[in-house]
């Protein structure tokens, strides 16, 4: 399990992942409501060689504990059906919707505190995902 978690935190490395030092840039999400209708659009500032796979994921039962990208969070909840798009190599997603209509987009916050590397955390696409399951 150790070697798993490292082998995520390297291709996170690798394909500009939260744990790499990079120049600021910028992600844009917006939304539209008009009549009942709404439009969610985001666009994002992942690497271009990085796939992101656009995945459905039904409404579940949830174990006990899931497996996050670096770290376990507690389970045993009703998950709502989910439409997310995802980087390969991690749990969580850019950017996505449910099926009780709530969206959520990733977006960076560019912060001055120092990472403290020795703890495993969520990350910031590990709430993407949990918040459409959840919400």
């Amino acid at each position: 399990k150790k070697r798993e978690k490292e082998g995520r935190r390297e291709k996170g490395r690798e394909r500009g992942g939260e744990m790499e030092r990079r120049a600021p840039s910028s992600c844009d999400t917006f939304v539209v409501v008009k009549d009942g209708e709404v439009v969610f659009a985001k666009n994002s500032d992942r690497p271009s060689d990085e796939v992101q796979n656009t995945i459905y994921y039904g409404s579940s039962d949830s174990p006990a504990s899931i497996a996050a990208t670096y770290i376990e969070v507690p389970g045993g909840v009703k998950r709502k059906a989910i439409m997310l798009s995802q980087p390969a190599w991690m749990f969580g997603g850019e950017m996505g919707a449910n099926d009780a209509g709530v969206c959520i987009g990733n977006e960076a916050v560019w912060t001055t505190e120092p990472e403290d590397a020795s703890t495993d955390v969520l990350l910031g696409m590990d709430l993407v995902r949990i918040g459409l399951e959840r919400a």
